[in-house]
């Protein structure tokens, strides 16, 4: 069965199967991707792995994304005007050699939160508590929901597009104190923000 083949039949049973919890479907890059509410991803999530015809049973990766001002100038075709972070899951069934991006607008831009999906696939602990640190996405039902990549005492999320590339803080050994501090950056505070879209075929190989 050819690849196209295969997702038309894909994009008819998600149609079905998720009926009106679908806000979106398209294909992306060559993979089919949904769009879906909030406070539907637990249900979306369980019907995904436990449905026969879907068996997404793997669960790739999970990862933030912040649309800050850029976002505001897109299509209102996937729901994104207005939303500055979303969260994007990608699936895998091994049993029917099929993926899936999932793609979920978080609706409080200043408190974002969403349901964890760690109960359907335990592996989504530490990819939520990455997304958690670097973009400050909380995780609500999250069995140890804390920072993994940055310091205990560090502030903010990097990740975030209005993060200034120096930080906030910065640290140092004081030799008085005997110990490390931590006192404002000694540098201006400066913020790049690349605005990179890529066209659709980007990087494709030509035939």
């Amino acid at each position: 069965m050819s690849n196209n083949i295969q997702q038309e039949n894909l994009a008819k049973i998600l149609q079905i199967a998720l009926e009106n919890q679908l806000v979106d479907l398209h294909t992306q890059y060559k993979e089919l991707t949904i769009v879906v509410r909030t406070q539907d991803i637990l249900n979306v999530s369980e019907l995904l792995r436990d449905k026969p015809e879907l068996s997404f049973d793997t669960l790739i990766d999970v990862c933030g994304i912040d649309y800050l001002d850029y976002g505001e100038s897109l299509s209102t075709k996937h729901g994104l005007r207005g939303k500055r972070f979303a969260v994007i899951y990608h699936l895998l069934s091994v049993k029917l050699n099929q993926r899936l991006r999932v793609r979920v607008l978080v609706e409080n831009n200043e408190f974002p939160m969403i349901d964890s999906v760690s109960e359907v696939w335990p592996v989504a602990n530490w990819f939520e508590r990455e997304a958690f640190d670097l973009y400050g996405i909380v995780f609500n039902g999250h069995p140890d929901l804390r920072r993994i990549l940055t310091d205990y005492g560090f502030i903010g999320n990097p990740f975030r597009k209005d993060f200034p590339l120096s930080g906030y803080v910065e640290m140092r050994y004081d030799k008085e104190q005997k110990r490390v501090i931590y006192q404002p950056v000694s540098i201006e505070p400066r913020e790049i923000t690349p605005h990179v879209i890529r066209e659709e075929h980007y990087g494709d190989c030509e035939s």
